[in-house]
């Protein structure tokens, strides 16, 4: 198993990505090989430093850094010996097999779009976070910002893209997958959700339990919650914003708000790409960096992009 990290990605690249590694090799079970791509110049002195040293590490020199506010596709095209542009071209090429980076975020989803490919019969790739519920069990929200705009036919392949990583990789055997909308009787909804809900309501592929309202992101009501990008995103946020409250309040070393916090999931997996794509939050710190590895590598184990291959092929 072979894991590609770009080193020169998030606001605190390269120190966190390297203390991220020190974290996930110090778990002796862990036996991934990892690739870091950077700038060797920067990134060889911290790992000397830190003493992160492995026959599982290699180094992948990479000169050239793809900046936040650069344009992802110019910048792909001009900076081939970027770390996300030799990152994707190893993915692309079978050197590795699933790239992670917590840097520029529209010229990941480029990459993944463009380099790696959607599966054949997925029309849409969706981006999908994780979600605390208060009981203790995790659900999983589609689409969080990749497709603003969407068809009825989107959320019909975002609930069973979703319903499979929630399956595969959340370990939940049989997910309850719910529209979200304002209110709970079918024919709620602007357009979009009337549409969606009868494909949904066919939908063989997935456990459909009808619509479901804000106020049941965070109960046991649905395991995966479909939405477009534009709604999931404000949500995401939003639920972003929770764990800063309670800390604001005194309350961040709360077992169900402390969940909130992002470097709990590390990063969004790209979902309908033939290979395993993880985005990290731009302000990712050692613990996110390692948990983006341990997700990369339930992809990889669980082969999640081949079953979902298997889906859309049937």
């Amino acid at each position: 198993m072979n894991i590609g990290l770009d080193m020169m990605g998030g606001d605190f690249a390269p120190l966190e990505a390297v203390k991220g590694l020190q974290l996930y090799l110090s778990d002796p079970t862990r036996t991934a090989s990892i690739y870091c791509i950077g700038d060797e110049t920067l990134v060889k002195p911290l790992l000397e430093e830190h003493q992160v040293a492995s026959p599982n590490l290699h180094l992948v020199h990479a000169p050239e850094v793809i900046g936040y506010h650069e344009h992802p596709t110019k910048a792909l095209k001009e900076k081939q010996r970027s770390s996300i542009a030799i990152g994707f071209h190893m993915l692309a090429t079978g050197k590795i097999d699933a790239f992670i980076s917590a840097g520029n975020t529209g010229a990941m989803l480029v990459g993944a779009m463009f380099s790696i490919k959607p599966i054949e019969g997925v029309q849409r790739p969706t981006i999908a976070t994780v979600v605390p519920k208060i009981n203790g069990a995790t659900g999983v929200i589609a689409d969080v910002g990749l497709n603003t705009d969407c068809k009825p036919e989107n959320l019909n392949q975002f609930a069973i893209l979703a319903s499979l990583y929630a399956q595969h990789i959340l370990g939940i055997s049989h997910p309850k997958t719910g529209l979200l909308n304002v209110g709970e009787e079918e024919g709620k909804g602007n357009l979009l959700a009337q549409a969606a809900y009868p494909l949904l309501k066919e939908n063989t592929a997935i456990h459909f339990i009808g619509n479901i309202e804000g106020r049941d992101l965070f109960n046991d009501k649905a395991d995966v919650i479909v939405c477009d990008g534009f709604t999931g995103n404000i949500l995401l946020k939003m639920a972003e914003s929770l764990y800063d409250v309670a800390a604001q309040r005194g309350y961040q070393n709360d077992a169900y708000f402390s969940r909130f916090h992002y470097e709990n999931y590390g990063g969004t997996p790209v979902l309908g790409v033939a290979k395993p794509v993880v985005i990290g939050h731009g302000i990712s710190n050692a613990k996110a960096f390692g948990n983006m590895i341990d997700v990369a590598g339930k992809m990889i184990e669980s082969d999640l992009c081949g079953k979902i291959t298997e889906k859309f092929r049937s």
